[in-house]
Order: structure tokens, then sequence, then C-alpha cells
């Protein structure tokens, strides 16, 4: 192994450590009250190296996310490799989705605020991180494709729709709470949002 492979999988490792220890004290001792400070001292490297690898605390949240965006996606394409209906598969990865929010509420609310970063860079990077919309658009594909879907928008739009009220339910069901779970509450503005985006055959004429 040469050197710079050497020092590529260290640097790996290395993030994977500050990685795990920081979403360790988070859910420990809470998102807000965790310095970079005391991510570097339980870490065992220096604050600048921290900063070497997440500019800022909320980018460690990023790599959180884009790990459970991944685990959506995987069971997306393996239940709609099995031929079960798209909109089964749908409702599946949104009580997913809602059951990671419910278990981890604490680390939500920062991860969802950075895609509304007013840091046009920060909003960036945080959606291309959490790509939940291109995971709802893998799902509905095959309705798109057999004409299930309204034509005056695209699929494209109709998913980020669908991601975006996500995101403000989760948000508003983290900040405030309701009498119903949260994949109560998901599920109510999914089965809303559907009714829209289906295509529905006119009504018969007398």
């Amino acid at each position: 192994m040469d050197s710079s492979s050497l020092r590529e999988r260290q640097k790996e490792r290395r993030r994977a450590r500050i990685y795990s220890v920081a979403i360790d004290l988070f859910k420990r001792g809470g998102f807000q009250t965790t310095t970079a400070t005391d991510i570097a001292k339980a870490s065992n490297v220096s604050r600048g190296t921290f900063f070497n690898y997440y500019p800022y605390k909320e980018a460690v949240l990023l790599d959180y996310g884009s790990e459970v965006m991944t685990r959506l996606r995987d069971h997306a394409e393996a239940r709609l490799k099995e031929h079960t209906p798209p909109l089964t598969v749908l409702y599946e990865v949104w009580d997913l989705l809602a059951d990671e929010n419910s278990r981890e509420r604490d680390l939500f609310p920062p991860l969802a605020y950075e895609v509304m970063n007013p840091n046009p860079e920060r909003a960036r990077t945080a959606y291309q991180a959490l790509p939940l919309s291109k995971v709802i658009e893998l799902i509905l594909r095959p309705l798109h494709q057999a004409g299930q879907m309204r034509t005056d928008l695209s699929l494209q739009r109709i998913s980020n729709l669908i991601a975006d009220t996500y995101l403000m339910v989760a948000l508003r069901w983290s900040a405030y709470g309701t009498e119903r779970t949260l994949q109560e509450e998901m599920r109510l503005a999914l089965t809303l949002l559907l009714e829209g985006a289906l295509r529905r055959e006119p009504a018969a004429r007398n």
C-alpha cells in the first residue's frame, strides 16, 4: 500500500470516529449544548482537526441524514424490484422516516433547518445531502410512466412538493407536538398530497 492510500484510510477512520463520537454526544447531551470543542476532546483530536473534517457543527448531521436517505433508497429499490405497488412502498418509506425522526427528535430540527439556511452554499450542501425528493421520484416514476399521475406538473415538481411537506410537518411536530404520532401526521399529509398528485378519471356524464 502506498503512503497516499494509507493517509486516505487514516483520514477516513478519523472522520468516522469524529462522526460517531459527535452523534453519541448529540444524543446524550443534546445538539445545541454540545460544542465543537466537546466533540474534538471526546474524539482525541484538536478543535482545528474537527473543523478540517466538518466546517460547522451541523455538517455532522448532514452525514447522519445522508445515511438515513441511503437506507430509505435501498429499501425503496428492493421493494420495487419485488413488484410491490409504488404507493405501498412510498407509505413504507414515509413510516420508516417518521420512525427515525421520532426516535431522534432532537436531531431533526437542526438538520432540517440546514435545508433552509440563509447561507445559499450551506442550504445547497444540505439539499444535496438529504435527497428525499429523489427517493420519492424513484418510487413514483412507475406511476408517472404508466400515466397514473397528473401531467400538468412534472414528476420532479410533485416529488419536491411532497418532500417539502414532509419537512414542514415534521418540523412543526418536533417543535410543538400534536395528539397524533408523527407517523399518523405524516400519513395524513401524504394521503392529502397524493389525492392531488394522482390522475383521476373524469366523472361520467349523464
